[in-house]
């Protein structure tokens, strides 16, 4: 399925509010909430949009540091860190890389003593690199078009 400039418009709603009726997102884009809902059906069966969900605020939620892991596997310890990391309740996202570390995770965690005990987790599956997020520049951005 193409992304034609009227799917384009529905997307930037959505990815700015996903909670917002259609009906709300027919006025922005000038076509009515029936087609809306059609054009949206279609993106969702094709896979174009994914899913929905809701962005909870990890500070508010009781966790004091976010910060961004690097690990490079010890030979013949990637296959099994990979089933291994989904089962962290700390890591929010994970991402299989190139270049010289294999992964790269985003970890929300309570304190200090906390980022020590994951950190000596990963110690097993290789050599770690640990940054501190100050804070968000660009958080969830949306997808646009390609030019």
């Amino acid at each position: 399925m193409s992304i034609d400039t009227l799917n384009w418009k529905i997307l930037k709603c959505l990815q700015q509010n996903a909670r917002q009726s259609n009906a709300q997102i027919g006025r922005q884009v000038g076509i009515s909430s029936p087609a809306v809902s059609e054009r949206i059906k279609k993106m969702e069966d094709s896979g174009i949009i994914e899913d929905y969900h809701t962005t909870v605020s990890y500070f508010e939620a009781g966790y004091q540091l976010k910060a961004i892991i690097t690990l490079r596997a010890f030979m013949g310890k990637l296959k099994p860190f990979l089933e291994k990391v989904k089962t962290y309740d700390e890591v929010l996202n994970c991402y299989r890389i190139t270049g010289n570390e294999n992964i790269v995770m985003v970890v929300i965690l309570k304190h200090q003593k906390h980022l020590e005990a994951f950190i000596d987790q990963l110690i097993v599956y290789g050599e770690s690199k640990t940054q501190i997020v100050l804070s968000d520049v660009v958080k969830n951005g949306y997808i646009k078009p390609l030019k």
